[in-house]
């Protein structure tokens, strides 16, 4: 029964969405603005699932060999579509609503939050390859060393822009973009980037027959640890102790936020081996969660 719950939560991508919350909580703390409202905060949790289930819905028929996340998908067929049809309905129904209540707000809004929300929607919607090839064949998938700083850079976004905008709209609360926003965002893309790089070498054989040029299939696994992993994971805990002595945070607060750094170093290091499909859903995307989690622990009590 543990198991079951267990693929519930991570092959359905629920935890996806967990994270989601999490890192916007985190921002939001970190930043000292308004929270967003519970209608956004329910279509935040709710996307990403539908967005991340959407690769696996052509799985239907499990064989021996597959990815058991792929076997979970192709057992479960008839529940993911159900789900997914009433996810994308209750999804639709929530941006609809938004539109809706705060209609004249967004037309009103700042030209660059215009072109933030384009970027993004592009960039989800590239993603899978979803534009019509008459106009170009275009799948950010399959762009290879460039994938991860794609995923990153729209996590980053979620946690960081999306709930400013959003805020802007519901509350027209308007919120500067200072030298600590600049940093949260860019930490949280090249935080978010390595995690995609690593999940990455849990695919690092089928890459390679695909001819997918990621970081692991060009340079190899432990060149991908050594030489592009630890030095990103490096300058990004140096950037945050400059930053932390400019802006005079506290002992405490810095040691917290270093713990994910040095999680992911470790967790890094480990992936000279093969791991399970489970340690990348739970250990490797969990990285995240402590990110957030240390983030605002850091922020409340400290």
């Amino acid at each position: 029964m543990g198991l079951k719950i267990i693929k519930f939560i991570f092959f359905g991508n629920y935890f996806i969405g967990l994270l989601a919350i999490a890192l916007t909580v985190e921002s939001t703390l970190q930043l000292k603005v308004p929270f967003n409202s519970l209608t956004y905060y329910i279509l935040l949790f709710l996307a990403p699932i539908v967005y991340y289930t959407y690769a696996y819905m052509g799985a239907t028929n499990s064989q021996p060999g597959q990815n058991p996340r792929t076997v979970w998908y192709a057992e479960h067929h008839n529940f993911v579509r159900l789900s997914q049809f009433i996810l994308s309905l209750v999804c639709s129904g929530l941006v609809f609503y938004l539109i809706i209540d705060n209609f004249e707000a967004i037309l009103h809004l700042p030209l660059v939050y215009w072109i933030v929300v384009g970027l993004v929607l592009a960039m989800a919607i590239l993603y899978y390859g979803l534009v019509p090839v008459f106009f170009f064949n275009l799948n950010l998938r399959n762009t290879g060393w460039f994938k991860p700083f794609i995923i990153g850079f729209v996590w980053a976004a979620t946690a960081n822009l999306l709930p400013l905008i959003v805020l802007k709209v519901q509350s027209g609360t308007d919120v500067a973009r200072t030298t600590l926003w600049y940093f949260l965002f860019v930490k949280n893309w090249m935080f978010c980037t390595v995690n995609a790089i690593m999940f990455d070498m849990k695919d690092y054989a089928i890459d390679s027959n695909s001819q997918l040029k990621t970081f692991v299939v060009r340079i190899g696994l432990k060149k991908t640890i050594f030489y592009v992993l630890m030095p990103l994971l490096i300058t990004g805990a140096l950037s945050l102790l400059i930053f932390a002595c400019i802006e005079h945070f506290t002992v405490s607060r810095v040691l917290l936020n270093l713990i994910p750094f040095v999680l992911t170093a470790i967790v890094a290091y480990s992936m000279n081996k093969r791991k399970k499909i489970f340690y990348y859903l739970i250990v490797i995307d969990g990285l995240i969660l402590v990110k957030a989690v240390c983030g605002i622990i850091a922020m409340q009590f400290i």
